[in-house]
């Protein structure tokens, strides 16, 4: 079995109308070209508008399917209001939101300013909210149905983790607010759930987090124990069945795709597997002699 491999029939999203935040680039766009594959019109929306035309362009010629830019800082409401609004005028509707606008920096917390802390709280956590509100209110005023939002969070959203604690934060907010929605609007016909990956590798993210050689030094794979990174296209996979009509029944859920990595990170005593066999044997003889005694 190829896991880089396509997973839902070509016309799984034909008809849909689907919203991307920071589709512009890494897995935003691995999404994005994999819902135009599967017949879906996708508006991709950031800050960089020429990036986001030439990434447009790209995925047209790529797969035959609609792409259209618009530009939008999704911490301003305003912005994103009229985001909303083009993307109707052009689309007619939009049945699918998926909030995958983020920004994270890897640093003691005491090294950030106030100003940093705020930028990524901004992005992640008050943009999803941001298009969240705009798009539900919108569909729950013209009282329209069967629509879905869609959150990329992180497997820290629950757990925190050090020198990443902005984007936790922000992380464990968008969390909250996915399983909280998903009650709370089910009766409108919308649909709330979440991604959580782990180490999904992309050139622009990764080279800001990890400068120069400190991608070498710290191997991710070593932390997952499938003894590998994810392929883009898994995470696309799983995205294009979680706004299909597939998964008409999954609400309120948070699926981890990170190959074991967080339960490895969380269990006390994981880091044992550094034990070589005859270690092991001595550890033994040692239990058994003490259970004779």
């Amino acid at each position: 079995m190829d896991y880089t491999q396509k997973m839902l029939r070509d016309d799984a999203l034909k008809g849909k109308s689907i919203v991307v935040t920071g589709g512009g680039s890494g897995l935003g766009k691995a999404m994005t070209r994999y819902f135009m594959e599967l017949g879906a019109k996708v508006a991709i929306t950031s800050r960089n508008l020429e990036k986001l035309q030439n990434t447009a362009k790209e995925l047209e010629e790529e797969t035959g399917g609609k792409c259209i830019a618009v530009q939008c800082d999704v911490r301003n409401y305003d912005e994103v209001e009229a985001m909303r609004d083009a993307v109707i005028d052009q689309f007619g509707s939009v049945d699918v939101l998926l909030n995958n606008a983020a920004g994270n920096f890897i640093s003691p917390t005491e090294r950030l300013s106030a100003n940093a802390f705020d930028t990524i709280i901004d992005i992640v956590l008050k943009g999803s909210k941001n298009c969240t509100l705009a798009f539900g209110k919108h569909w729950i005023d013209k009282k329209e149905k069967d629509k879905t939002v869609l959150n990329i969070v992180t497997t820290y959203a629950w757990t925190g983790s050090a020198y990443v604690v902005p984007s936790a934060t922000a992380k464990a907010g968008v969390l909250a607010m996915t399983r909280s929605l998903a009650v709370e609007w089910a009766k409108y016909g919308i649909r709330s759930n979440a991604i959580a990956p782990g180490p999904f590798p992309t050139k622009g993210a990764w080279d800001r987090l990890l400068p120069g050689d400190l991608k070498d030094k710290f191997d991710l794979s070593k932390k997952v124990p499938l003894k590998r990174v994810g392929e883009h296209q898994e995470l696309a996979n799983l995205a294009a069945y979680l706004v299909s009509d597939f998964s008409a029944y999954v609400n309120g859920e948070v699926i981890t795709i990170d190959g074991g990595e967080w339960l490895k990170g969380a269990g006390q005593f994981n880091l044992l597997e550094a034990i070589p066999e005859e270690l092991w044997d001595q550890l033994e003889a040692m239990i058994k002699a003490k259970k004779g005694s």
